[in-house]
């Protein structure tokens, strides 16, 4: 969400907050989608500046910190310290706190899912399309999630009303002892099903192979998660809403380029003559061209040379980023007769013009 690796300081993730955030804020952005995604971005600045939250995401993903309330996720961030000085409608402590503590009503809403992708270098420049496959249990199509034969909602557990739960009570001397133990009858459901769903056994879900089509945006940031809404599994109440899909994108390993960012590293082996005399290179470029690459005389090993907007575009924003050429110098191990003379005649010259002035 905030485009920061996984070994981001405290720092980085704080600047990257302040930068989305600022773009994103309802009171500046009057998109459509802008205030769901401003939510997205102070959750994830809520985990991840908090070294516990992090800890449980880095564990468990997005299913390690969805048993967080609102309260839980701002209650210890000052974010008027940190938007100090920015004028808009509401503060971003009141405000921030008042867009997520718009409760839901009706039936609980379903676990999210989290898959991973991994796409070559050439769509982070370009973007386009994958496709996701992967499964989940959503609501059983025949009985409409309620796990009855007929699709009509079960029955009320006359034994603990509904509750799920039995409670006894008993007096040990001065002291009366509550025990609560879950329903033998319902076995916690609060339900009766006389007639099970032949399609769900009464579970009210079915595991389903879903394949989809996600849009991947240009320069794509690695281990980016792209949310699809409603696509994630069936709230376990009839009725309720699904979770989302979280899309987590990897880009695979490619045998020219390292990616760093929206820089491109390659490495170039030389020569020795070339490198002592220089030399042109042709170097492959990610659109699927060369290039021509000028090596100055006395290019020393390790040498980096930089060609300008040739590496991916920057996620979000304008420009390009830039190709590195790191020089390795290849020193030959065997030599052939007349090689070998030339080099001894190169150093009997390279020995003469170390000569002192008085000799």
């Amino acid at each position: 969400m905030l485009g920061v690796p996984r070994d981001a300081d405290a720092k980085a993730i704080k600047d990257a907050f302040r930068k989305l955030a600022l773009k994103y804020h309802p009171d500046r952005n009057k998109t459509p989608g802008a205030e769901e995604r401003f939510k997205e971005i102070a959750a994830a600045y809520a985990v991840l500046s908090d070294p516990k939250k992090r800890g449980e995401y880095d564990a468990g993903g997005h299913a390690g910190v969805a048993g967080y309330s609102a309260e839980d996720l701002f209650g210890g961030i000052n974010f008027q310290d940190l938007f100090r000085g920015f004028d808009f409608g509401y503060d971003f402590g009141g405000g921030l706190f008042d867009l997520f503590s718009r409760r839901r009503h009706g039936p609980i809403r379903g676990d999210n899912i989290e898959v991973e992708i991994a796409i070559p270098l050439e769509k982070v420049a370009s973007g386009g399309e994958e496709t996701v496959r992967y499964g989940r249990y959503a609501s059983c199509p025949r009985c409409h999630g309620q796990g009855t034969a007929d699709g009509k909602p079960p029955k009320v557990c006359l034994a603990c009303k509904g509750s799920g739960q039995q409670v006894t009570t008993r007096r040990e001397g001065n002291m009366s002892v509550r025990q609560i133990s879950i329903c033998p009858v319902c076995h916690g459901s609060g339900k009766l099903i006389d007639q099970p769903c032949p399609d769900c056994g009464g579970r009210g879900e079915v595991e389903k192979s879903e394949s989809l089509t996600v849009t991947i945006p240009v320069g794509v940031e690695e281990g980016m998660a792209l949310r699809v809404a409603g696509r994630g599994m069936a709230s376990p109440e009839p009725g309720g809403v699904a979770g989302d899909l979280y899309v987590v994108v990897h880009v695979r390993p490619d045998p020219r380029f390292q990616r760093d960012g929206a820089d491109l590293w390659r490495q170039e082996s030389l020569p020795l003559t070339d490198a002592v005399l220089g030399t042109k290179l042709e170097v492959p470029t990610l659109e699927g061209g060369k290039a021509q690459v000028n090596v100055p005389a006395g290019t020393q090993p390790d040498t980096v040379l930089r060609l300008r907007d040739k590496g991916l575009p920057h996620y979000g924003g304008k420009g390009k980023g830039d190709l590195y050429l790191r020089m390795k110098v290849s020193i030959p191990e065997r030599l052939g007769r007349e090689e070998h003379e030339l080099y001894e005649r190169l150093r009997a010259l390279e020995g003469k013009s170390k000569r002192h002035f008085w000799e």
